[in-house]
């Protein structure tokens, strides 16, 4: 069973209505959590490429990329956890793990369960939440991965954002 169906969630896909890049956190993190997450995309078989100032580079320790000074430039790293589905991961700070996906590439029931599995997967290497917002909204996440629950979780009221439900 999957963690979410494509009629509940379809217009938090919705680019239109969503914009085409949410934002995904996981808050309280630190060097160590962004090793493992280095560590875990090393290990995973994805696809991936490290890039400063776009351009290609070996993924150094964590620790290194995150004490660089403030002027320096941009460091991300792009996974692709299934072909055609880019996530970026952005290293601004060791206190909050930021990545972006276009949702554009997760259309349909397909697109949710990839996401689904990537949060879940990122989300249990670090035992800690990942939460999906909009437009910088960090504080109110409208979906994530739930530790305790151990699966991805619409986490604010339908109404909010007009949920299309199931018919029947």
């Amino acid at each position: 069973m999957p963690d979410l169906l494509w009629n509940d969630v379809r217009n938090l896909f919705d680019p239109d209505l969503m914009g085409e890049l949410p934002d995904l956190t996981v808050p309280g993190s630190s060097a160590e959590d962004w090793q493992a997450v280095f560590d875990l995309v090393r290990s995973s078989g994805w696809e991936w490429e490290f890039r400063v100032g776009g351009v290609t580079a070996p993924l150094p320790p964590a620790a290194d990329v995150l004490s660089r000074p403030p002027d320096a430039d941009t460091a991300d790293l792009r996974v692709q956890p299934v072909p055609g589905v880019t996530v970026i991961f952005w290293l601004r700070s060791a206190d909050e793990i930021d990545f972006d996906v276009d949702l554009r590439e997760l259309q349909g029931q397909r697109g949710v369960d990839t996401l689904c599995a990537f949060l879940r997967t990122v989300g249990r290497r670090l035992g800690k939440p990942v939460g999906m917002s909009f437009g910088g909204d960090y504080a109110n996440p409208v979906l994530g991965y739930d530790p305790a629950a151990d699966r991805v979780r619409v986490l604010v009221d339908p109404g909010r954002f007009d949920l299309v439900t199931p018919e029947g």
